[in-house]
C-alpha cells in the first residue's frame, strides 16, 4: 500500500471512537491522479498522509470530526459530502478549513 501505515492506525483510533463506519472516498493519490482532481501539488493525499472520508449528514461529519480530534489529528477540511483528514506536519496543525 501506498499510505502511510502510521496514519492508519491513527485513522483506525479515530474509526473505532466514532461509532461509524469511514467510507474513504480518496486516499493516496500518484501525481497524475491528483492533478486530474484539481487536488494542490502539495496535497497530502500523495504522501499517503491523507484521506477524504464520505459524510452525507451532519451526524456523521460531527462524529467523524470528533473523534479524529479525539484520536490526535490537527488537520481537517470539511466539505459538502466529505471529511479531509491529514497528518501532514510539513504543513500548519490546529486547523480546520472548508471547501466550500
Amino acid at each position: 500500500s501506498n499510505m502511510d501505515m502510521d496514519f492508519v492506525a491513527e485513522l483506525e483510533k479515530a474509526r473505532v471512537i466514532s461509532g461509524v463506519p469511514f467510507v474513504i472516498n480518496s486516499g493516496y493519490r500518484c501525481p497524475s491522479h491528483n492533478a486530474s482532481v484539481g487536488g494542490k501539488p502539495t496535497s497530502a493525499h500523495l504522501s499517503g498522509k491523507a484521506v477524504d472520508i464520505s459524510s452525507m449528514g451532519s451526524l456523521s461529519r460531527f462524529k467523524i470530526i470528533s473523534s479524529s480530534i479525539q484520536a490526535g489529528f490537527s488537520r481537517i477540511g470539511i466539505g459538502r459530502t466529505f471529511v479531509h483528514i491529514d497528518s501532514d506536519d510539513t504543513k500548519p496543525s490546529s486547523v480546520i478549513w472548508d471547501y466550500y
